[in-house]
């Protein structure tokens, strides 16, 4: 590396001294060979090939690249060529995302609200440029509000650092909604052992609590609200609760300093960190679980969410019943739902596998060997029969479907196809073989047109899919230039 640089180096000071004049005496010429010069890299290196010039460059890294680029034009012009960037962003920066999630939110999510995805790809970034806004980005606290549970971290860690309850269920549930949710941020912080006052924070919130006047990229320019912009309630609008709740949020955070608030809906999140800007969110929370439109990162209200009344806690609770039944003893409801996390799954077909053999046995830590038969594919079956759990709703396959035929019937793109990407999201989204079955279930409730091309995509990162989506946004490199201007 040392030897490049000396002869590079070299190389510039020899043409410096064979072209150099007085100050007072140059002419044509000498300006002629100063252009020529600096179209060159130097006698050391005009004859060697670009490719192996740029794996030079590769292994002298990213900072040593730049001072390279300072020496003349034609350095420059090479040490600026995207392949080396995209090198270095791929093994050099330590964001510990993947270079295709870098890729889409660099391409996808740093333009603002609507979202744009620009024309050549590639040919529209300089990734040298984008190299040096996300080496500056400092990092947000990142907190899924979820519904089940908290998940809370730094943007530039590699998965959340910690897990709480929700900001809804914290503390004392009697206490005024501003005392509970300053504890909760104030809890968050101290485990985090991070000053508020420090960092911007990108909050997770539950489609069901979610303001619709809302999204991700609307709030201002740049993602992020500031102090200076927030919005009064409006009581005589529908929305009111959910706006209060939010309303709630941002002044709890700026009144303990926190520079910078970005509140988006989770169903968005976890599109997000599927690497999609459209689509179908299925949400399976803890109450309810919502079948969500997005288009362009904009949730499609009018288009209708569709909520069904069953989500982990019930599927939870059967469980438990199907063990009363068949007379298995337990302690407590944390034991069901560690069973169901891990030997539970979603039978592909449900009469088919009642003749199966499917027992199964696991240690519950601290408390005991357990062994489930049918109750495994059971409890997951009253997403699709939920009436077998004595819930009076439809079907997950025909919440889904009807969402779809609302999408067709209104039309709002020339592409019919955008609304064929189904993603789940949550906990109890992650049961094996959920997605198989519920893709199975479409194509059969489906007229073939709207089935042709669907496809149904697991939570890309498990329960924690939300928080990985806003991990995206927060190390997105448009950011820097944001938070240097608020």
């Amino acid at each position: 590396m040392a030897t490049l640089l000396r002869k590079v180096w070299e190389s510039v000071s020899a043409r410096s001294t064979s072209t150099s004049h007085s100050p007072l005496q140059l002419t044509s010429s000498s300006a002629t060979s100063s252009d020529s010069s600096d179209s060159s890299l130097g006698p050391c290196f005009d004859s060697v090939p670009l490719d192996i010039l740029l794996q030079i460059l590769r292994l002298v890294g990213p900072k040593d690249a730049i001072k390279l680029g300072c020496v003349s034009r034609a350095w420059r012009s090479l040490v600026s060529d995207n392949r080396l960037w995209i090198y270095f962003l791929q093994y050099y920066q330590g964001h510990d995302d993947p270079w295709d999630s870098v890729f889409f939110a660099e391409l996808n999510l740093r333009s603002g609200y609507p979202l744009q995805t620009f024309p050549s790809r590639t040919g529209e970034l300089s990734f040298m440029r984008i190299y040096g806004q996300r080496a500056q980005v400092s990092g947000s606290v990142i907190i899924d509000g979820g519904s089940g549970y908290c998940k809370f971290g730094w943007s530039k860690y590699a998965c959340p650092s910690g897990r709480s309850a929700t900001f809804l269920e914290f503390g004392n549930i009697e206490s005024p909604m501003y005392a509970r949710l300053r504890h909760f941020f104030g809890t968050i912080y101290s485990r985090m052992q991070v000053k508020p006052s420090t960092q911007p924070i990108v909050l997770s919130i539950p489609i069901c609590h979610y303001d619709a006047s809302d999204n991700w990229a609307s709030m201002v320019n740049i993602q992020f609200l500031t102090s200076s912009e927030l919005i009064s309630p409006d009581t005589d609008s529908a929305k009111a609760s959910r706006r209060q709740l939010k309303d709630a949020i941002h002044t709890v955070l700026f009144d303990m300093n926190v520079p910078a608030v970005c509140a988006v809906n989770q169903a968005t999140l976890a599109l997000f960190a599927a690497r999609r800007t459209s689509g179908i969110v299925v949400n399976i929370g803890f109450q309810v679980t919502s079948v969500v439109p997005i288009l362009n990162g904009k949730v499609m209200r009018k288009v209708g969410v569709e909520v069904i009344g069953l989500g982990a806690l019930k599927l939870t609770g059967y469980l438990r019943e199907l063990m009363q039944q068949n007379n298995i003893n337990f302690e407590s409801l944390y034991t069901v739902r560690t069973l169901k996390e891990n030997l539970c799954y979603v039978a592909a077909d449900y009469k088919t596998e009642l003749s199966k053999d499917t027992r199964a046995s696991m240690e519950v830590p601290a408390v005991g060997w357990f062994t489930l038969s049918k109750e495994r594919f059971q409890t997951g079956e009253i997403l699709f029969q939920p009436r077998i759990g004595g819930v009076r709703a439809m079907g997950l396959h025909q919440a889904v479907a009807l969402c779809m035929d609302h999408c067709h019937a209104a039309e709002l793109t020339y592409d019919d196809t955008w609304f064929k990407t189904i993603v789940l999201s949550g906990g109890t989204a992650c049961l094996p073989g959920l997605a198989e079955r519920l893709e199975k279930e479409l194509h059969e409730t489906l007229s073939p047109s709207l089935a042709n091309g669907l496809r149904v995509i697991p939570p890309p990162h498990g329960p924690d899919t939300a928080w990985f989506g806003a991990k995206f946004i927060s190390n997105v490199s448009y950011l820097t230039i944001s938070m240097n201007t608020t």
